[in-house]
């Protein structure tokens, strides 16, 4: 555990209860993401990721929303639960598998409170429902989602302070690898169904009982621990779409 480098929900004032909005990642973290995003934007004006996105089932413009949003979403948090805790994590950076994920400045807190991240669950999983519909790949979605939703839940680790936490490269690379497998024609779609659905699942949704105990001021589903995968998981979908013959 580390409080580098400082992060505006550290140096600002502290949060208190029903204030849930906060970025989870420390800025380089966000620059790294910034980056991708202009790097696929970039490519898509040049034409070069145009004919990817409408495989995927979007609008280049449409994706690039999407990415955008999910990204910007991040920072919102809709409460749907509380847990009791005796003793609440505060103004700390945890790191975890290579990434580093922010906890607030909390003064006050009433326990662990459970939420729905926007741009980590709300967005992927209102996509994923598109994608699936779009391309009638129901069987196969439901087939890759479970696959993957298996895998996640034996790597997702409980981490104190943050919640559930997984290695954020593993669901990106089993949904791509899962659905190649599948059906190489579906395959974009289907990873990013299975690895967005498959993350939300196996990481968030079915380790609930393992939240208390941690500490987490906010355990988010598609939050901090999650959310990296799952981004990440988009930027693979578009890059199946591309190399994958006409």
């Amino acid at each position: 555990m580390s409080v580098w480098p400082p992060h505006p929900a550290q140096s600002g004032a502290p949060m208190h209860a029903g204030d849930l909005d906060y970025f989870p990642f420390p800025a380089p973290s966000y620059a790294i993401f910034a980056f991708l995003l202009l790097v696929l934007f970039i490519f898509i004006q040049l034409g070069l990721l145009r004919y990817a996105y409408m495989r995927i089932g979007l609008s280049p413009s449409a994706a690039m929303l999407v990415l955008f949003g999910s990204l910007a979403g991040s920072y919102v948090n809709i409460p749907v639960a509380q847990l009791p805790e005796s003793q609440i994590a505060s103004d700390q950076v945890i790191d975890f598998f290579g990434m580093s994920y922010v906890v607030p400045v909390v003064e006050n807190w009433p326990g662990t409170i459970i939420a729905v991240n926007v741009g980590g669950a709300v967005i992927p999983a209102l996509l994923s429902l598109y994608l699936l519909f779009r391309n009638r790949i129901w069987l196969l979605g439901i087939a890759a989602t479970a696959i993957v939703a298996g895998f996640v839940h034996l790597v997702a680790h409980p981490v104190k302070g943050v919640g559930i936490a997984v290695p954020f490269i593993a669901p990106p690379l089993v949904a791509a690898a899962v659905a190649v497998l599948l059906s190489r024609w579906a395959a974009a779609p289907l990873a990013y169904i299975s690895g967005s659905l498959g993350t939300l699942i196996g990481a968030d949704i079915t380790n609930l009982d393992k939240l208390h105990g941690l500490g987490a001021p906010v355990a988010s589903i598609g939050g901090a621990g999650t959310f990296d995968g799952i981004f990440v998981t988009g930027i693979v979908a578009v890059l199946l779409a591309a190399l994958r013959p006409p």
